[in-house]
């Protein structure tokens, strides 16, 4: 299901995903989903990109839980997350997405789409810049988060 056989560039895996932002490509969410597959080249559709779709600008641009953050818990539940009821265990990817979102909080104080991008202008280019930082902030903790966990080897 995902590649552990080579060693993740973290920097890299952090620039590709803020430039499919900046460019317009993806939002934060799918940028982070789209990097976190090809990187680890995850056995999985390319839909799985579309179902990240609905959390930018905080879910829907209700302005709640920064994009980039859903993003990335939705890419360590792809991992380690579960398929079957009761039967398999969901606490690990529990765990790793409350670590993810203490390090956004961490970095960022918040994790609040609204309260993040209150001082920039909606499409703004210090928007755009910044919701590209966070998206290359949170899939590049996820990666970091992902190589831990399955001994696969990174630079940072």
């Amino acid at each position: 299901m995902i590649n552990t056989n080579k060693t993740i560039n973290l920097s890299e895996v952090a620039q590709t995903a803020s430039q499919y932002y900046k460019d317009g490509d993806f939002y934060c969410s799918e940028a982070l989903i789209k990097t976190i597959k090809d990187t680890f080249e995850i056995d999985m559709p390319d839909e799985i990109i579309a179902m990240a779709s609905g959390f930018p600008q905080g879910i829907g641009a209700s302005g709640c839980t920064c994009g980039a953050l859903s993003g990335g818990v939705m890419a360590l539940g792809m991992i380690f997350g579960r398929t079957k009821p009761k039967g398999e265990e969901v606490a690990k990817a529990m765990e790793l997405s409350n670590e993810l979102h203490d390090q956004f909080r961490a970095l960022n104080k918040v994790a609040c789409c609204r309260i993040l991008i209150k001082n920039v202008e909606y499409a703004s280019e210090a928007h755009v810049q910044q919701c590209a930082k966070f998206t290359g902030e949170m899939t590049y903790e996820t990666a970091k988060i992902i190589c831990r966990e399955k001994n696969i080897p990174f630079v940072e």
